[in-house]
């Protein structure tokens, strides 16, 4: 792509839409927020859970948390404070683009800068995350999401600027160039995702998400007695490895619960304790469920009633002699 004059097409004007009707015009390509998910290096979604998304078997949801709140809340004071710091200009425009080679590639951007080829990102961090951005470091979901943009403005777009608000009392601002390498790597990867896996409805590699989990119960609900499945002999070294994991956990979980012991040991009737900046709590908390044994034995007739039968598919593995 390098080389090539072409410009981003304008999509559609975010002001004319409603919230549902961004979140579903999302659904239809892959934008900045994704590309790290497509690549594998997002820390809170697999590619099966937006290729999920994607092909319209869940509902897009955004975030209801307090910190997705507060971060759009606060993208406005964060562009403000870039300008005052930085003594440049940014500008919004209310647009959803698209790539002009690539129709499902997308980009929302919070601000275009005034005078220079080049785009703002306003974040909000946790103080937890402060270390992610100290002294040159930008976090690698942020730094594909802006190499995204760029990549879908065009190639006179030559840099990109982060100013972020850590801890809601430390801002911090960084400049980052275009590097095109990385941008057609990461376009390969978002064609790959959306014409072999979205388009064709194939899922992309399972993963240990719930999400993979209900899709499999879902999809494999009924089964078949009489069938028995011939395992690929790679699946000999992935149920090794399963045993391993699972015993490591059992080892691991003997030795969370032998910690949680002492420290009830050390809060005997004692409700809360505290040591450094930590409070540990043993409460009662008082729980009220049917007794199904005494319900059954008493009132048989209303047991029944309210009986409600369920079938779920139990996985285990034996080791045959």
């Amino acid at each position: 792509m390098e080389g090539k004059k072409l410009e981003a097409i304008v999509l559609a004007n975010t002001n004319e839409m409603s919230h549902e009707e961004w979140l579903q015009a999302r659904t239809r390509g892959i934008g900045g927020s994704d590309a790290s998910i497509v690549l594998g290096l997002n820390k809170y979604k697999t590619p099966f859970e937006l290729w999920l998304e994607k092909t319209e078997q869940v509902t897009p949801q955004s975030s209801t948390s307090e910190a997705a709140y507060f971060g759009t809340l606060l993208e406005d004071l964060v562009a403000k404070e870039f300008e005052k710091r930085s003594g440049k200009k940014v500008r919004k425009r209310n647009a959803m683009f698209r790539h002009p080679e690539h129709d499902f590639i997308l980009a929302n951007i919070d601000r275009f800068v005034v005078g220079e080829k080049a785009i703002l990102e306003c974040k909000t961090a946790s103080a937890f995350l402060a270390k992610e951005w100290e002294n040159d470091e930008i976090p690698e979901a942020y730094i594909v999401q802006m190499q995204h943009y760029l990549g879908v403005l065009g190639s006179e777009y030559r840099k990109g600027y982060f100013a972020v608000l850590i801890g809601g009392q430390k801002f911090i601002w960084k400049e980052i160039e275009r590097d095109d390498e990385l941008i057609e790597m990461i376009f390969q990867a978002e064609i790959d995702f959306w014409n072999n896996h979205v388009l064709k409805g194939e899922p992309p590699a399972l993963d240990g998400s719930s999400a993979a989990e209900k899709f499999l119960k879902e999809r494999y609900k009924e089964t078949d007695p009489s069938k028995i499945a011939q395992l690929g002999a790679s699946y000999k070294s992935k149920i090794e490895e399963y045993q391993s994991l699972k015993e490591t956990i059992e080892q691991l979980e003997q030795q969370k619960k032998a910690i949680e012991n002492e420290l009830k040991n050390e809060l005997k009737d004692a409700e809360i304790g505290y040591v450094g900046n930590y409070e540990v709590q043993w409460k009662p908390r008082v729980s009220n469920r049917v007794d199904t044994k005494l319900l059954k034995e008493k009132f048989p007739d209303i047991y029944k009633q309210v009986l409600k039968t369920s079938t779920a598919r139990y996985f285990s593995i034996n080791t045959l002699d």
